[in-house]
């Protein structure tokens, strides 16, 4: 599965950004997917995932009730939609895919490239 991650740009405190990951392939629909980021000086973090329905999801603590996963498995797509974006949300967005049973740790198989989110307070 390869992964193709885009809609990240610079965008005010308060704004709204959504990211998209295009994958490769027709089994998309047989990956859990998920969602990463690496700010500057910082260990890659999760944000949130997706089971293979889309029927289950987990969010950070950090993003809840502010970041929404979606996915349409007739476009090999996930989405992740930004809300209230705060500076510390500034990092690079990876979105991943896994093989494993879906659950809130659960590794990932596949790494897609980063996409440069940035908001200015």
């Amino acid at each position: 599965v390869q992964l193709q991650a885009s809609g990240g740009g610079l965008v005010q405190a308060g704004g709204s950004l959504r990211l998209s990951c295009a994958a490769s392939g027709r089994t998309f629909s047989s990956y859990a997917m998920g969602w990463f980021r690496q700010a500057p000086g910082k260990e890659r973090e999760f944000v949130a995932a997706i089971s293979r329905s889309g029927g289950s999801v987990y969010y950070a603590d950090s993003v809840k009730g502010r970041f929404t996963i979606s996915r349409d498995n007739t476009k090999n797509t996930v989405y992740l939609q930004m809300n209230s974006l705060k500076p510390e949300d500034t990092a690079v967005y990876y979105c991943a895919a896994s093989a494993s049973v879906f659950f809130s740790k659960m590794p990932y198989d596949y790494w897609g490239q980063g996409t440069q989110v940035t908001v200015s307070s």
